[in-house]
C-alpha cells in the first residue's frame, strides 16, 4: 500500500484488493512518520500487548459492507480494537454494517466542561484546597462506588433516560440537558439488550470517574483564538473551567464483551470476513444488528447520567469554596467521542441518512446544523481536546469543511505515542507528580501506577494534533486551556 498525499494534511490510501472505498488520513508529515514505522513490526493498541497498525485498521474498515465515501483517521489517529482510535466510519443503513469495534468498549466516553464565574487569579492560591475537595468529594479509581444505589429497575431507568434520570434525582440543573449531545437521553434505547451481567456491575458506579485516561481537571482559558465563538459559548482569557472526561464505566465494557461474542456469530452467519477479532459486524437492519445499536444507545444514556452526576459532585464541592452558587458553574457542552449515530450528510450531492462510527472521533457539528444548541447554531458546537496533565488542551469547533469531508467529526485528544505498559516502566507515578508540581500543577491520584501511564510523554503533542485538524479544515480553533489542578483514578 502506498499513501498518496493529496495535500499537506491530507492523504489517500488508494482502493484495492477487497477495500470498497478508498481510506482519507488527515495528519501530518510529522505525525504519519512514526505509523509508518510501525508498518510490518506492528503497533500498540489500547492496552497494549497487541500488535496492530493503524494504516493497516484504516484499510481493513474500508473493506466492510455499505461503508460511504471513505474510511477516515483523524490527525490523532492511532492503533485501537477494530477501528483504529481516531476513526470514522459512515455505513448506508440498507445495505452497511454496525461494528462492535467502530464504538469500542467504553461507551460514549466523552467530555463535559463546565464554566465558573472564577479567574485564575482568584484559585491560584487556593489550587490545593481545591484538589483535596474535588478528591474527597468525586469518587473516581478502579471500582470506585458512587453515592447512588440502584435497583435492577433503577438501572433500566438510568439506561432509558441518561442524564434525565439524575436530574430527576436532584443531580444538576434544568439548563444542562440543552447543553448535551442528544439533550442527555439517546432514543432507540432498549434497557432488554443489556445483560444482567452488565447491569450488576453498574449497580454502584454511576456518578464515578473511573481509572485509566479519565480525569477531572480544573483549567484556565490561556488563549483565545475565536472572540465569536467564546462568545457564544461564554467563556473569556484567564475563566476557570472544569474537564470532566469519563464514559459508561464497567457497563459499556461488559456490553462490548457481550456483543464480541454476538456480532462474530453474526458476521460468520451473515458471510461478513472477520479481518480482526474486534472488527465483528452485523447488518445495520438485521436483528443482530437492531439489538447491538439499542444496547449502545443504552449505554450512551448511562455515559450522559455519570458525566451528570458528577457534574453535581463538582459543584457541591466548589461552590461552598468559594462562596458562588451552584448554578453560576454552568455546562458549556458534553459530547462523546466513542459513539454510533444515525445522522443526515451530504453525499454525493444528496443528503442521506447514515449510520456513523466515531471511534476516539468527538462528533463536532458546524454551524447551522439543527441538532446544536439554539445559543451555538452560528458558530457551531465546541469539542474538547484533551491533552494530558503536564500540557495545553484545545476547545476546536466544527466547520463547514468538517461536515463536507469527515462527517462533521473532530479529534479527540492527543492520541497515546505509547502503550500504558511500557509508560509505566519508564515512569514512576510519584516522581512524575512531584515534576508537575513543580510546574504549579496540582495532582491527585488514586493510584500512582496509574497516573505513570498516563505521563506526558506517553501522548503525541497535542499542538501537532490540533495544527492537523485545523489545517485539513476540519475544525476550527476557539480557546487552548492548561491546567491547574488534576484528579486521577
Amino acid at each position: 500500500m502506498e499513501l498518496k498525499r493529496i495535500t499537506e494534511y491530507e492523504w489517500e490510501l488508494p482502493k484495492t484488493g477487497e477495500m470498497r472505498v478508498p481510506g482519507r488520513i488527515y495528519i501530518s508529515a510529522a505525525l504519519l512518520k512514526p505509523l509508518l514505522a510501525e508498518r510490518g513490526e506492528g503497533g500498540e493498541g489500547e492496552g497494549g500487548g497487541h500488535e496492530w497498525n493503524a494504516i493497516d485498521q484504516v484499510k481493513n474498515v474500508a473493506s466492510l459492507p455499505g461503508i460511504v465515501k471513505a474510511s477516515i483517521a483523524m490527525p490523532d489517529v492511532h492503533p485501537g480494537y477494530g477501528f483504529p482510535i481516531g476513526g470514522v466510519g459512515a455505513f448506508d443503513p440498507d445495505e452497511g454494517v454496525v461494528a462492535m469495534g467502530g464504538v469500542g468498549f467504553d461507551i460514549n466516553c466523552g467530555v463535559r466542561v463546565l464554566s465558573t464565574p472564577l479567574s485564575r487569579k482568584e484559585v491560584e492560591a487556593r489550587k490545593e484546597e481545591m484538589a483535596d475537595a474535588l478528591f474527597a468529594h468525586v469518587p473516581a479509581g478502579l471500582g470506585s462506588e458512587g453515592k447512588l444505589r440502584l435497583t435492577v429497575a433503577g438501572i433500566d431507568e438510568v439506561l432509558s433516560k441518561g442524564a434525565e434520570f439524575a436530574l430527576e434525582r436532584g443531580f444538576g440543573i434544568p439548563e444542562d440537558l440543552e447543553y448535551i449531545e442528544e439533550g442527555g437521553r439517546m432514543d432507540g434505547a432498549d434497557p432488554a439488550a443489556v445483560s444482567p451481567k452488565a447491569k450488576e456491575r453498574q449497580f454502584r458506579q454511576v456518578g464515578t470517574l473511573g481509572s485509566g485516561n479519565h480525569y477531572l481537571e480544573v483549567q484556565f482559558v490561556e488563549e483565545v483564538y475565536d472572540p465569536e465563538a467564546a462568545r457564544a459559548y461564554g467563556i473569556e482569557q484567564d475563566q476557570i473551567l472544569i474537564a470532566i472526561h469519563c464514559g459508561s464505566r464497567a457497563l459499556g465494557h461488559q456490553i462490548g464483551q457481550d456483543y464480541l461474542q454476538e456480532l462474530e456469530r453474526a458476521s460468520r452467519k451473515y458471510g461478513i470476513p472477520i479481518r480482526e477479532r474486534e472488527l465483528v459486524c452485523a447488518p445495520i437492519k438485521s436483528p443482530e444488528g437492531e439489538r447491538y445499536l439499542a444496547a449502545v444507545a443504552a449505554g450512551i444514556n448511562c455515559a450522559f447520567a455519570n458525566r451528570q452526576v458528577i457534574a453535581h459532585l463538582v459543584r457541591e464541592a466548589l461552590a461552598p469554596l468559594f462562596a458562588i452558587p451552584m448554578e453560576k458553574i454552568r455546562t458549556i457542552y458534553d459530547v462523546g467521542h466513542n459513539n454510533v449515530k444515525f445522522e443526515r450528510h451530504r453525499v454525493d450531492g444528496a443528503e442521506k441518512t447514515l449510520l456513523v462510527h466515531r471511534k476516539g472521533s468527538t462528533r463536532a457539528f458546524g454551524p447551522g446544523r439543527p441538532e446544536n444548541p439554539p445559543a451555538y447554531r452560528k458558530v457551531g458546537h465546541p469539542i474538547f481536546v484533551g491533552g494530558t496533565m503536564g500540557t495545553a488542551s484545545y476547545i476546536l469547533r466544527g466547520t463547514e469543511v468538517g461536515m463536507d469531508k469527515v462527517f462533521g467529526s473532530g479529534v479527540h485528544g492527543a492520541g497515546r505515542a505509547m502503550s500504558r505498559v511500557k509508560a509505566k516502566k519508564r515512569w514512576r507515578g510519584d516522581q512524575l507528580v512531584r515534576e508537575l508540581a513543580g510546574k504549579g500543577i496540582v495532582v491527585r491520584a488514586h493510584s500512582l501506577a496509574g497516573a505513570a501511564e498516563e505521563a506526558p510523554g506517553a501522548y503525541k503533542d497535542v499542538e501537532l494534533v490540533v495544527e492537523a485538524a485545523v489545517g485539513a479544515g476540519l475544525n476550527a480553533k476557539v480557546a487552548r486551556v492548561r491546567p491547574l489542578v488534576c484528579i486521577k483514578g
